[in-house]
């Protein structure tokens, strides 16, 4: 009998345990006045080009930049150092309103549409600012490689007053495509490969470059010094338009770790490097 008490004694202290246990769980769960919030993706640092403009002796053209921004949407980011950011270029300005707001960017099969609040519209431009205002945003989210066109709205919606945009060329034949004929700074760039990329023989480099006769050379060198590659290749156009170029690099692994991608052009008053870009890479 006394065994039987036993028993029934601690199956009603193991059933009241496991009560209380519920209970503080589901206090612990359910706090009023404390909603739960989804953990945002933390910020992380990355590289966007952005396109300003510049006045320059007998014309207004495009210069580009690459910002280094910490953020969680590189395609907002990039379009916000447009409106916000600081250029590096000397003489080199915004023209998007500074109270500009980036509403939404919907990207769909390679089309952008980006949506701006109201005060995009407020700029006080003329027709050659207008239309390099409307290729610096263009030019600045194709270097995505998932757009390749871009369209404007404002407040979610292309009216006639959006259309006319800032009063010269407007919006009428959006979407737009990229356009680097006016951008003249720098003289050369590389779009491939990035800085930081580890890269292994052969190297595939590609890049624009607006300089003399379309002729420029590239080198591969350790962190050292050691000249591993050298080649000689044209853009597909010359000063004063912009052409691109794509050229393989064939070298031997070194024993170092670090090195550099360096492309330049000579100069044809007395065929010094001038216009040096260098890349670091890792090998």
């Amino acid at each position: 009998m006394q065994n039987r008490i036993y028993k029934l004694a601690a199956v009603f202290l193991l059933v009241l345990l496991m009560a209380v246990g519920i209970g503080c769980e589901k206090t612990s769960i359910e706090q009023p006045g404390e909603p739960s919030t989804p953990s945002q993706p933390a910020a992380k640092k990355v590289s966007v080009p952005v396109y300003y403009l510049k006045s320059g002796e007998s014309d207004i053209y495009m210069v580009r930049e690459v910002h280094v921004v910490s953020t969680t949407d590189a395609r907002k980011a990039a379009l916000e150092e447009l409106i916000k950011g600081v250029p590096k270029t000397e003489g080199a300005f915004r023209v998007l309103p500074e109270s500009t707001r980036i509403q939404n960017i919907v990207v769909d099969n390679g089309l952008a549409t980006i949506d701006f609040s109201s005060e995009v519209l407020n700029a006080n431009v003329g027709s050659a600012e207008e239309a390099l205002g409307i290729s610096s945003i263009v030019n600045t989210l194709t270097e995505f490689p998932e757009i390749e066109r871009v369209s404007f709205t404002v407040n979610g919606k292309v009216d006639e007053r959006t259309q006319d945009w800032w009063g010269h060329v407007g919006l009428y034949e959006q979407p737009f495509e990229s356009n680097i004929s006016k951008v003249w700074e720098p003289a050369i760039w590389v779009t491939s490969p990035s800085p930081g990329q580890k890269i292994s023989s052969p190297l595939t480099v590609t890049g624009t470059a607006c300089v003399f006769e379309a002729a420029i050379s590239l080198r591969l060198v350790t962190s050292e010094g050691q000249k591993l590659a050298e080649i000689f290749t044209t853009a597909t156009s010359g000063a004063p338009d912009r052409g691109t170029f794509e050229v393989e690099l064939d070298f031997s692994v070194p024993d170092s770790s670090d090195g550099y991608l360096e492309v330049f052009s000579n100069s044809p008053k007395d065929g010094s490097e001038i216009n040096l870009v260098r890349v670091p890479i890792k090998f």
